[in-house]
């Protein structure tokens, strides 16, 4: 074999693909193909049949049933019995409110925020559920000399005793409620509600006033008054709340703490496309 005839064999060897490369492409492919079936079952409105996603994917019915049952395990696919046909996940949702949560809400809240300090006075703060766990992403300090310390943004788990936890805990399922709470519900005044049955009965009357109050729950000597902000499909994303010393916490001025906060949260929704709330805010009973 002569020096030519080596080199050509020695660089066909070289560009021939390993048995890990041909793996990597069988993975990619199969990743683009569970995305188009998601992308096809949006275009179909939410929902649609194996046969129809068949035709608008061009897969065969086999690798649309194998790579739908491995999405519907992942809770990005659900089932629907009934009509025999396949819709978004739970799991979808979770994904855009997460990046809405994160990435967006933050800057678009932010104008908020500045509005109720502006017109209060108080400390502001937005949090937002990232999972199971309550975390803090934005604050705006008070603007009078006496003021509350609310400590850093980050996790919390005190969703329970605050006011922007309790207005996102009031419209979520139950079992959905405990999995935030997990980690059980920490005293952190004598006013912390610590028992499931009185947190029940506080967060039916967030669901009825349309707004959440901390009653010196969490820290002594300070009321929080927070409200829900919901997307376009009506999910609660977050929520904003104000704090203020109990020592302003007189009644005309927690009407304005909550008039701005409700307020707020309203026009920051209907910013992101919510079409309006379950009822009007009352007055606290």
């Amino acid at each position: 074999m002569d020096d030519s005839t080596s080199r050509t064999i020695g660089r066909t060897a070289l560009a021939a693909p390993a048995p890990a490369d041909r793996s990597e492409r069988h993975s990619i492919q199969s990743v683009d193909r569970a995305i188009a079936l998601l992308e096809a079952i949006a275009e179909a409105g939410g929902e649609s049949t194996l046969t129809e996603l068949s035709r608008r994917t061009k897969l065969n019915i086999s690798t649309c049933h194998h790579l739908l049952s491995t999405l519907v395990g992942r809770g990005y696919v659900a089932k629907v019995p009934v009509r025999r046909s396949y819709a978004l996940g739970a799991r979808i949702l979770y994904l855009s409110n997460a990046c809405l949560t994160q990435v967006d809400l933050p800057v678009r809240a932010k104008p908020f925020i500045e509005q109720i300090n502006a017109a209060t006075g108080e400390t502001v703060h937005l949090a937002v559920l990232q999972g199971d766990t309550m975390v803090k992403v934005a604050k705006r300090e008070s603007r009078h000399p006496v003021r509350v310390d609310t400590g850093a943004l980050g996790k919390s788990d005190a969703a329970h005793a605050t006011a922007t936890g309790k207005a996102m805990l009031a419209w979520l399922p139950e079992d959905e409620m405990r999995r935030v709470l997990a980690h059980g519900m920490a005293r952190y005044t004598p006013n912390t509600i610590t028992e499931w049955p009185a947190l029940i009965e506080e967060l039916r009357h967030v669901r009825r006033n349309g707004y959440s109050t901390d009653r010196e729950e969490f820290q002594p000597g300070v009321i929080c008054i927070g409200a829900a902000i919901r997307d376009h499909n009506g999910a609660v994303v977050g929520a904003i709340s104000a704090s203020t010393p109990a020592m302003r916490a007189s009644d005309e001025h927690l009407t304005l703490v909550r008039e701005q906060v409700v307020g707020a949260v309203r026009a920051l929704s209907a910013g992101l496309g919510a079409s309006q709330y379950p009822h009007r805010p009352q007055a606290a009973e």
